[in-house]
């Protein structure tokens, strides 16, 4: 009989929703760890957050040193990764110096949690980890926009995308720079948990629960404009989100700035890094996924209050972004049974 002030170890507990591990060595980024850990390491249960299990892992269980005085202790070795369905996700935080050769042991722990299918994800300079592993040769990646030329000169193999927020190829994500971390990160539980679920957490963040564009809003320098035409362009996005269900076109939302439609589609996407129409769309989708998780509306109104028009329509832009039909997402992310 265990004693009463024993535990039972977490390994035999029922497997929770999701297991996650961060991979930690020395010259990661202190930053990087917090998303991970405020992401999946905080426990909302409370607000309907799935029961996440976040492991730190390293090769060793000596505390990892970060920038700062700070110290990282691993409650796992990479050993522990070498088990049948150990973790669903691992993520690989960015680096201070984003040359650092990481250990062996860690290079060969992400190929073969690779070769297992494990979703793998690298936030920021992480991509330069996954590349040494020879895991993004001949893929595509992204990183921070000031590291592409050097990520290129160092990793010819690699496909290096210049502007993306984050992508994805073959089960392997990347994200740019620091914020994007945060993004990437609440995708990853949008993609696996549901709007609302990445929603939640956004909120408790303090953050958007998802941003569209690229990095170029943030790589060009355009000349400053005057107030009242960034109090324009907010003006009509605010507009936009609350009249989704009209039919609104760039040249109406132009008009409504007070801009033509040129003029007014350049500084839109200086300002959001997307066009007018993908923003649109953007919104759309997200208004969609909300209906679908918390009403029980058919699907020709989730359509219709979305803007889509019609159910067809909408039915091909979630096969389009979510290679999944509204009716299989609203199995999957209902909050309740209907």
């Amino acid at each position: 009989m265990p004693r009463p002030d024993s535990h039972p170890d977490p390994d035999t507990l029922p497997r929770p929703t999701q297991r996650i591990a961060l991979l930690a060595f020395p010259g990661i980024r202190a930053f990087d760890v917090s998303v991970i850990t405020e992401v999946w390491g905080t426990d909302r249960t409370d607000r309907g957050v799935p029961a996440f299990d976040l492991r730190r892992i390293a090769v060793d269980p000596t505390p990892v040193h970060m920038r700062g005085g700070l110290t990282l202790t691993p409650d796992r070795t990479l050993t522990w990764l070498t088990r049948l369905a150990a973790t669903d996700l691992l993520v690989v935080p960015g680096l201070d110096d984003h040359l650092t050769p990481a250990p062996e042991p860690v290079l060969e722990s992400l190929r073969r949690a690779h070769a297992r299918g494990v979703t793998i994800a690298a936030l920021c300079g992480g991509a330069f980890t996954l590349a040494q592993a020879g895991l993004l040769d001949g893929r595509r990646a992204i990183t921070h926009w000031n590291l592409v030329d050097l990520l290129r000169a160092h990793h010819p193999l690699v496909t290096v995308e210049p502007d993306a927020l984050f992508i994805e190829d073959d089960n392997i994500w990347t994200a740019a720079g620091t914020a994007a971390g945060i993004d990437l990160c609440l995708h990853l539980v949008r993609r696996t948990h549901g709007a609302e679920t990445a929603a939640t957490i956004a909120r408790s963040m303090v953050t958007a629960p998802f941003r569209t564009g690229t990095q170029a809003q943030f790589i060009e320098h355009p000349t400053p404009r005057a107030d009242r035409d960034a109090d324009a362009l907010t003006s009509v996005r605010a507009y936009a989100l609350q009249h989704l269900h009209e039919p609104l076109t760039v040249a109406g939302l132009a008009d409504r700035a007070g801009m033509s439609s040129r003029s007014f589609a350049r500084h839109f996407t200086a300002a959001t890094g997307t066009t007018p129409l993908r923003w649109l769309l953007d919104q759309r989708m997200a208004a969609a996924q909300k209906l679908l998780e918390r009403t029980d509306l058919p699907m020709p109104e989730v359509a219709r209050r979305a803007g889509f028009g019609s159910e067809v329509t909408m039915r091909q832009h979630f096969a389009s972004r979510l290679a999944t039909s509204p009716r299989s997402y609203r199995a999957s992310f209902a909050q309740r049974p209907f």
